[in-house]
């Protein structure tokens, strides 16, 4: 039986309460599954502690910059996709923004077609850092090689489509993806969701059992840590 699409997960950061509010409608009433926060702290702790698709970050929040929320996330490892708002929309605070890890930036006022095209934009880019790493499990995606203190010291070399199957789960390690998630993502032009756990065994039958933790009813996410 064909698994139904979950909908999209986006975080808010917006200490304008109004403009959260507008928002968490807006995207509400397109689909998504909507949390919001209104402080710099806040959103850090929900970014931390949640998984989402993607999320919306002013640059002039309070307590903790936007640019400073995106910093920190991506020093913990999570690289959910980022979109930037503010009202500030020179060169240097673009560059900025994007140097904290942005993926991408939207000066107020704005449109909100525009906005809604850029957050799908978002949830359709693939991550684009060639290395990975998770604690100390690396994956080197234009070789496709893993090598960490689990693994031969020779490192192990993986199919293609074994290495974007990790390459997911690395992405996001303490997200659970279902069966359906990872296929879409993955496995390009095939509908049986039984190619992901075949993909799955063969990840454990390289790296370890391990390597790849069954959440019983949901679906799989990275076991290495």
């Amino acid at each position: 039986m064909a698994e139904r699409r979950r909908a999209p997960t986006l975080l808010i950061v917006e200490d304008d309460r109004a403009l959260g509010e507008m928002l968490t409608d807006l995207f509400s009433n397109e689909g998504y599954l909507v949390d919001v926060a209104y402080d710099g702290q806040q959103g850090l702790h929900r970014g931390l502690t949640g998984s989402y698709d993607a999320m919306i970050v002013d640059r002039g929040l309070p307590v903790m910059d936007g640019s400073e929320l995106v910093a920190m996330l991506r020093s913990r490892d999570i690289e959910t996709p980022a979109l930037l708002l503010t009202a500030r929309g020179s060169v240097a605070d673009r560059v900025d923004g994007l140097d904290a890890g942005a993926q991408d930036y939207l000066v107020k006022p704005f449109e909100i077609p525009e906005l809604l095209a850029r957050v799908r934009a978002l949830l359709r880019r693939p991550d684009g850092r060639s290395t990975l790493r998770v604690g100390g499990l690396c994956l080197d995606r234009l070789t496709r090689t893993v090598s960490g203190d689990t693994v031969d010291s020779a490192g192990v070399e993986l199919s293609e489509r074994e290495a974007a199957l990790l390459g997911v789960l690395m992405s996001a390690p303490r997200r659970v993806f279902t069966r359906g998630q990872l296929l879409d993502a993955v496995f390009d032009g095939v509908d049986s969701l039984g190619a992901v756990d075949t993909y799955v065994h063969y990840l454990r039958r390289k790296l370890g059992r391990g390597i790849v933790h069954t959440v019983r009813g949901t679906g799989y996410r990275l076991g290495a840590k």
